[in-house]
């Protein structure tokens, strides 16, 4: 059975379920735990990534299968887990695998691991949520699910709303796990790209604050916005429509 069908119906908690949800919250405790207790922030710098370029290219030249294993392996263990470094790490493909390759490889990785913790906050929270607020939730969760698709490629072109919460808080609205994955693969293709691109040019980045000008957040925002066209002229067409 899938982890979307054990977590699709709001019943009354047994023991196995109780545990496997005690299981799964440990495994992300542990893992957000270890990140901060071994200081792995520290890695996480475009100085760190500067100072190491040459030999991590080298290591991509002589190794490139195992280097693109071991990217996604990571790009999926950092979003899934929600831990900070996106905007690095899709720097560091840049760099690496080249703009189109990288984007790819950050697709695979970001998709897969945005999934898991879609999963797991649905596994963990939803039954809880629906249980406490679902009469008051109910004509949002219904509005949502009618138009999940274009909601969430809006959420995912605009960067205001962070990635990580997106996963999480989409997992407790009923939108169909097929669904949130063609939104997020198709979503994150145009911001990839750009940080892709700017990888290629490293050693001419001072900070990771110059990649985020206002003219290409303004860029994404409105593309996002064109995708909740449809929604709204839908909305308009009920309302002036008689019942």
């Amino acid at each position: 059975m899938l982890l979307e069908d054990t977590v699709s119906r709001p019943n009354a908690p047994t023991t196995s379920s109780i545990t496997g949800k005690l299981v799964v919250a440990m495994l992300f405790l542990a893992a957000i735990g270890a990140f901060y207790f071994f200081d792995l922030m520290a890695y996480l710098s475009l100085d760190v990534l500067k100072a190491n370029r040459d030999t991590l290219l080298a290591f991509t030249e002589n190794h490139y299968w195992s280097a693109v294993g071991l990217f996604i392996l990571t790009y999926i263990t950092q979003t899934a887990f929600s831990l900070p470094g996106a905007t690095l790490m899709t720097l560091t493909g840049g760099f690496l695998f080249g703009s189109l390759w990288a984007a790819l490889y950050v697709n695979i990785g970001a998709t897969t691991g945005a999934t898991l913790a879609f999963l797991a906050a649905r596994y963990l929270f939803r039954g809880w949520v629906e249980q406490r607020f679902g009469n008051r939730l109910e004509s949002f969760q219904e509005g949502f699910r009618q138009n999940a698709f274009n909601y969430l490629l809006t959420l995912r072109l605009i960067p205001l709303f962070p990635f990580f919460l997106v996963n999480l808080l989409s997992g407790l609205t009923r939108v169909n796990a097929g669904t949130y994955v063609a939104a997020t693969a198709l979503g994150i293709i145009p911001g990839s790209l750009a940080y892709t691109f700017a990888g290629r040019q490293l050693s001419t980045i001072n900070s990771l604050s110059e990649l985020a000008s206002p003219r290409l957040l303004l860029a994404f925002s409105v593309l996002g916005l064109l995708f909740l066209m449809p929604v709204v002229y839908r909305k308009c067409i009920r309302a002036s429509t008689p019942e």
